[in-house]
């Protein structure tokens, strides 16, 4: 190809040709869109620069990164159809101008740190078929104008902090297959109208504070194949049987939502794989005729009550039910139930990473990152692989094992690859559960795929345009790393103009080209000429980490680091700014890592910010452990991190603000307003929630080793969020001929008072462990007495107390209202998780369960405070704490059901002291 200076003719045209475009005939993108844009982009915050394009030119002639657009019949201007910025580290909030781009097609934000609410003015865009605005921090409510988008056929706002209802106006998007609603603050009930639409294939609504009893409604549902429900409060709500008329169901999952009864009769629907009624309060016995659905492959009916197996019932060998933590599982004749009562907290191992090289083989070329094509059937056959980060929402499978083979072929069938030319990396399975998937995409026999080939996969994959098989259930991109193919590129490419506009503007502009050309060319080489100092090692090297600098209109298509929840990195300066250069007053607390501040960022989100004193730097092995841990537990009794910084010699963790504080905090002497018996039992079942999470349901399984009461902290609804992960381990996992160990044996750490005896003596770390911690956390409840105080132990004063027959001298006398019979069953349970003997103390979820029997036993009118009292009581914001962060993410509302008009118990009791 012709070049002047090194730089090929053909893309100096090009790029002036488009420069003259603008100069002759002004902007051709609709007018009104170009401000649109414009005001978007005022609203966000770009560390990165990944939208430094956005400040010159036309977007749709001059590529503006992430927007695409087309040309409409009969219309002079070119429309913005897709505005793709998923994954860009933006924050910010979204501007309602958006509402303005009235022929958007796809909205999507994915995985950035935008906060504020979703503008009510998308309900404008009645084009609209793809809104995709999950692993945010978004608050506020659901706009009611979203119903308005007939064309809607997706909608993922997952893993934000949205709350209030559902809106009833959703069940007027007639063209809705996809919503993923997972992982908010959603309340209320599920609107029964959702289950009329006649196309819903995915309802996930996990992980939200949704309430009132399950919809009978959802039996005339005509398509969906996924409800996933798991971690909401149906209190007192059962299975209704009519679900047995669902016939479209693959997967119903309703783990952890307080659940009655007994399970009903599903014998009637034929496709029902998985079902999880896991961590409920479901009683009586396990319906025979399981054991006659033919696809049926998981059953978890872990943590209930259940007492029998029925003999008739035989489930298939393929099929896993897992029985842990039931009364079956107690019974004098165990062996109906052996096998069956083991506890399960893992779906399959990893896969960990395959064989790459052969021995027989001389190693690849390393200039572009060659690979060896593990399933290719050349020998020794060396290519460039496109990286695909991928994930299953809600599978319908617990062992991928057996259906790795149909995965490949069902995957590369739909993106029209050999199934050779797809290699699963690694996969691992998340909480939800989830599963996490790292692909390797090869070219078909040929070293290097074309450009036009990573494009079309890239459409396929990031334009939700391939089906997978029923089983898969919903998928989310990741990420799409280009690699070796980014330098590749053309630079003007994405506008949407297709090549015979290209042409025509090619043509009508040569000679003003020619005419700039030399001037372009001759600065050209003069900014080349500083270069050349740069050594073409370092220039290798620079491609790898500039690629989205210098393709910025492929900026979603170029490499980044997989966004995990939300997690973000933060620079010192932001930090500083942040809490105006750490000055004293904005000193909020302190611990043994270091001084916690509160902080303010650039978009106004108010956050706590933990930085480690000096001697804690250089890889804290806490500080690692807090971001690998937290990035992965999603759980709204668990704290959300969200970030990190680590430069300048500093390390911090960056949380959201809590502006209630530690559980301590409120039961210190110095605390104004007391908490009621109430809110009390609350925060303990809350707290035993989000242990019983790591214990249960993080995969793999997650040990504290530091809960305690300044570890607790309080939303502004008083929600009870477990933090501080720095010390925590993973539990054991089963070895390789699936025995569990029953420990980890490690060095003791933790909080004198909290310790537990046994772990302390043996260094044997066990669930146990935090369930001695929570036990002392429930006698601080109750007693408002610290855990060593005076000399004094709280296990052993309480003990002496309750063996004497009278504990009023010790329940905290500022509570207004507490039966003796509830004080002493709060603090038998307390007692029982405090005993010497390990396996003499509950599991968390016998806990949790004894806990909300409590609450439920509460008279009418006691049960909790309304939630403007208790709004009133967090008004001021604490100045001092004793904790290590003060932190959280928007938590469940309380339940106001039996609480008084007033806000106030209708009937006090005083304290028996």
């Amino acid at each position: 190809m012709a070049s002047f200076g090194g730089f090929p003719y053909a893309a100096i045209l090009l790029v002036l040709c488009i420069l003259h475009v603008d100069v002759v005939r002004g902007q051709i993108t609709h007018p009104t869109e170009v401000s649109a844009l414009n005001a978007i982009k005022d609203r966000l915050i770009d560390p990165m620069n990944k939208l430094k394009k956005w400040n010159r030119g036309d977007p749709c002639t001059s590529n503006w990164t992430g927007v695409i657009c087309h040309k409409i019949p009969n219309d002079a201007y070119l429309h913005v159809t897709e505005l793709e910025l998923f994954n860009m580290n933006l924050s910010g909030t979204l501007a309602p101008e958006v509402g303005l781009l009235s022929q958007l097609n796809k909205l999507d934000f994915m995985w950035n740190n935008l906060t504020g609410n979703i503008p009510k003015e998308i309900g404008n865009i009645t084009t609209l078929t793809l809104i995709t605005l999950n692993g945010n921090q978004l608050s506020g409510s659901l706009p009611d104008e979203i119903g308005y988008l007939q064309k809607l056929n997706r909608l993922q706002i997952d893993q934000n902090q949205i709350s209030g209802p559902i809106p009833k106006s959703f069940g007027n998007l007639t063209s809705m297959k996809h919503f993923h609603m997972n992982n908010n603050s959603l309340s209320g009930r599920i609107p029964t109208e959702l289950f009329r639409l006649p196309v819903l294939l995915h309802l996930l609504v996990d992980t939200n504070n949704l309430s009132g009893p399950l919809p009978p409604e959802l039996a005339e549902t005509r398509s969906l194949k996924i409800l996933q429900a798991d971690n909401n409060n149906f209190s007192g709500s059962s299975i209704p049987a009519v679900y047995n008329n669902i016939r479209t169901l693959l997967k119903l999952s309703l783990r952890n939502c307080s659940l009655q009864g007994v399970i009903p009769d599903l014998s009637g629907i034929p496709d029902l794989g998985y079902f999880d009624l896991s961590h409920n309060f479901l009683n009586g016995t396990i319906p025979a005729n399981f054991s006659g659905l033919p696809n049926l492959q998981f059953l978890d009916f872990q943590s209930n009550i259940l007492d029998t197996i029925p003999d008739a019932f035989e489930p298939p060998k393929a099929v896993t039910l897992l029985l842990f933590g039931n009364r079956v599982c107690d019974t004098s004749n165990p062996a109906r139930a052996a096998g069956l009562c083991q506890p399960t907290f893992v779906n399959d191992a990893p896969s960990g990473h395959g064989p790459q090289v052969s021995l027989n083989c001389a190693p690849c070329p390393t200039d572009r990152n060659y690979e060896y094509s593990p399933s290719s059937p050349l020998p020794c056959f060396c290519a460039v692989p496109l990286g695909v980060g991928f994930r299953l929402k809600s599978p319908g499978i617990a062992d991928f094992r057996s259906y790795k083979e149909a995965f490949e072929i069902d995957s590369t069938s739909v993106l029209d690859l050999s199934v050779y030319q797809l290699y699963i990396e690694q996969y691992t399975w998340e909480a939800g559960p989830r599963l996490n998937m790292h692909l390797k995409l090869f070219p078909n026999n040929t070293n290097l795929f074309t450009i036009s080939e990573v494009m079309r996969l890239r459409q396929l994959l990031a334009g939700w345009q391939i089906t997978l098989s029923d089983i898969f259930g919903p998928y989310e991109l990741l990420n799409f790393t280009l690699g070796s193919y980014a330098d590749d590129f053309p630079t003007v490419v994405s506008s949407g103009l297709n090549k015979g506009a290209l042409a025509g503007i090619l043509a009508g502009t040569i000679i003003a080209a020619i005419a700039v050309s030399v001037v372009s060319t001759l600065f050209i080489v003069r900014r080349r000429s500083k270069r050349r100092t740069v050594s073409r090692r370092s220039l290798d090297i620079k491609i790898q980490s500039t690629t989205s600098e210098e393709v910025d209109n492929f900026a979603v298509l170029s490499r980044y680091s997989v966004k995990i929840d939300g997690v973000r990195s933060f620079t010192f300066e932001e930090m500083a700014t942040a809490t105006n250069d750490f000055d004293d007053s904005a000193e909020i607390g302190q611990g043994g890592y270091g001084k916690v501040y509160k902080g303010k960022l650039a978009d106004g989100t108010a956050v706590a910010i933990k930085r480690a004193h000096e001697d804690s730097l250089q890889g804290s092995k806490e500080f690692v452990t807090e971001i690998e841990l937290l990035s992965r537990l999603h759980h709204r009794n668990l704290v959300s991190l969200i970030g990190y910084c680590d430069e300048e010699d500093e390390q911090m963790l960056v949380y959201e603000f809590m502006p209630n504080g530690t559980l301590r905090d409120h039961l210190s002497a110095t605390c104004k307003r007391p908490l009621n018996f109430a809110q009390r039992l609350h925060i303990a079942l809350g707290a035993a929630k989000g242990i019983l999470y790591l214990h249960t349901e993080a995969d793999p399984p997650i040990f504290h080793r530091d809960v305690k009461a300044t570890n607790i902290l309080l939303d502004s609804k008083f929600v009870a969020k477990v933090a501080d992960f720095g010390l925590s381990r993973l539990a054991p996992v089963p070895d390789i001929e699936g025995k569990l160990p029953a420990h980890i044996s490690t060095v003791v750490k933790g909080t004198p008072g909290y310790l537990d005896p046994e772990y302390f003596l043996t260094h044997k770390l066990t669930e146990k462990s935090d369930v001695y911690s929570l036990g002392v956390v429930l006698l601080e409840l109750l007693t408002g007495m610290k855990p060593i105080q005076f000399g004094k132990n709280i296990v052993r004063e309480v003990n002496t107390a309750y063996r004497s027959g009278d504990i009023s001298g010790i329940i905290d006398s500022r509570m207004s209202w507490c039966p003796p019979e509830f004080a002493t069953r709060f603090l038998s349970l307390g007692l029982k998780c405090c005993q010497d003997d390990t396996d003499a103390r509950p599991y968390m979820a016998e806990i949790a369960r004894e806990l909300d029997a409590i609450r439920s036993a509460l008279p009418e009118g006691e049960e909790l405070m309304s939630v403007t009292s208790m709004e009133m009581s967090s008004s001021g914001t604490l100045t001092q704490s004793t904790s290590n962060s003060l932190i959280t993410t928007t938590g469940e509302h309380f339940d106001i059901s039996h609480a008084s008009s007033s806000g106030v118990p209708s009937r006090m009791a005083m304290n028996p002291r």
